[in-house]
């Protein structure tokens, strides 16, 4: 089992990686935010290509090859105006991209340290609350949030809607389809930035394993989402397992005995086991990553068997799983929030 130490600053972390920028309209510069940082993309570039990798969209099943730059970017995507800086996140970024390709080096040689543990649960952090996926996913509580709070009007007073309306209450409106509840995707997000730190601690506490594949015929595939899910006994809890290169992944089991408010960066209770996948666990992880992506999903080997394999399982995608449940004493309902792999409407051949 591996132990913590501290985190290791160095220059490179200061340095950052630049963002595209395209220009819009007369001198107005737009930065193109990747949501997925290219320097995990160029990792699964081919070397049977320049610079470039192997794709296939879910839903239409065209093939084609892309380079870092081209895939995985939002005009704007890491400015939220809900923030007070509204490019914080991207000063996060500047101490995560630099040491991806060092730390990867040092898991795969087991020279693991908290450089590797802030680095890795940083890239997971920023994937899981600025991607589309993660937006539209974080979406669906803060929904039930207000439906929940509109159903239980019982509870307490509710103001009424305006004469427009009929002075009808939220829960009829509701009901009636009169209103509905939409959720602007940028306030989750702004949610999961001013909490990232706490995210990176709180992977940073866990079980890690350090996943090796050794079937170089065989690498992992990337996507649009590559922070795949993984039941585990409990509904509520799943691992996360994220490949970060066609020959190393990592799993990150969660802890529900870990206080995750009092988790900090000093990684005390992190731990590891490193060990090399079977081939059936190669194709299940594999499985996993096409039916977690969002649309795309990427790979260096443009191999017979791939376009097969990525249709027998593009009809699925994350979903949040919400389940209500009452407290006692007569008190309101309260969800309890999980994310779950469902399949969606068969997409066309």
């Amino acid at each position: 089992m591996g132990t913590a130490h501290r985190v290791r600053r160095n220059a490179s972390q200061a340095i950052g990686y630049r963002r595209l920028e395209a220009v819009k309209g007369a001198g107005s510069q737009v930065p193109l935010d990747h949501y997925i940082s290219q320097v995990h993309l160029k990792r699964f570039h081919s070397p049977n290509l320049s610079s470039r990798m192997y794709a296939m969209r879910k839903s239409d099943l065209k093939s084609f090859t892309a380079n870092s730059q081209s895939v995985c970017r939002i005009d704007n995507g890491s400015t939220n105006a809900y923030l007070k800086n509204d490019r914080t996140i991207e000063e996060f970024l500047k101490k995560i991209e630099p040491n991806y390709n060092s730390v990867l080096a040092k898991l795969t040689e087991n020279r693991i340290d908290d450089e590797c543990i802030y680095t890795i649960s940083g890239f997971v952090a920023y994937v899981l609350t600025c991607s589309p996926t993660a937006m539209r996913v974080f979406s669906e509580p803060l929904k039930d949030m207000v439906e929940t709070l509109a159903t239980a009007e019982k509870f307490g007073p509710m103001p009424t809607s305006p004469d427009e309306l009929g002075g009808a209450s939220l829960a009829d409106l509701l009901q009636t389809g009169r209103v509905k509840i939409k959720v602007d995707r940028k306030y989750p997000q702004a949610l999961g930035i001013d909490s990232i730190l706490r995210h990176v601690a709180t992977f940073g506490n866990f079980s890690w394993d350090i996943l090796l594949n050794r079937f170089d015929q065989n690498p992992f595939f990337t996507s649009d989402f590559p922070v795949v899910i993984e039941k585990t006994g409990d509904w509520r809890l799943t691992n996360k397992v994220v490949p970060l290169a066609p020959n190393l992944a990592v799993r990150i089991r969660p802890n529900p005995k870990i206080d995750r408010k009092r988790a900090d960066l000093s990684f005390a209770n992190f731990n590891y086991r490193r060990r090399d996948i079977s081939h059936k666990e190669l194709v299940d992880i594999n499985r996993l990553i096409v039916r977690c992506a969002e649309d795309a999903v990427f790979y260096r080997d443009d191999s017979a068997w791939v376009r097969q394999f990525i249709t027998r399982h593009r009809h699925y995608r994350i979903e949040p799983s919400i389940r209500k449940r009452s407290t006692r004493n007569g008190g309101p309902v309260v969800s309890v929030f999980g994310l779950k792999i469902a399949e969606f409407p068969r997409l066309p051949v």
